[in-house]
């Protein structure tokens, strides 16, 4: 069985119908290790995995943190071969189990600004 990369959309590139879903390199799956999250992440790149998602909720911006680091020690390069995606919304505080949502104007702007700084991109795709 052969896959073919889809569009997404009209102006990111084609991508593999499978991607890298990172929530659980940062929690609710145990304890996360930096170290295999990274190789993770460096195995399914090399493997031609192109999408990657995260959101600022996944350990509390810990997930997109981590996605930069492995983004940022690949270089340009690295980043030109990958699609990130985030998602946002869904607000918690540390410590605490209660959640809110907020897709206000404010914190939808705030958000995506978090984001890219966490993941070190100007732009998520």
């Amino acid at each position: 069985m052969t896959i073919s990369p889809r569009a997404l959309g009209t102006s990111l590139p084609a991508v593999f119908p499978i991607g890298l879903g990172c929530m659980g390199m940062s929690e609710f799956y145990g304890p996360s290790d930096d170290a295999e999250s990274l190789a993770t992440l460096a195995r399914a790149l090399e493997l031609g995995v192109m999408l990657y998602d995260t959101a600022d909720t996944y350990g509390l911006g810990a997930n997109e943190a981590l996605l930069g680091r492995f983004i940022a020690e690949g270089g340009a390069g690295r980043r030109a071969r990958m699609v990130v995606a985030t998602k946002f919304g869904i607000v918690r505080e540390a410590g605490k189990y209660e959640r809110r949502i907020d897709n206000s104007p404010n914190y939808i702007r705030a958000a995506c600004e978090a984001s890219l700084q966490r993941l070190g991109v100007e732009q998520i795709d």
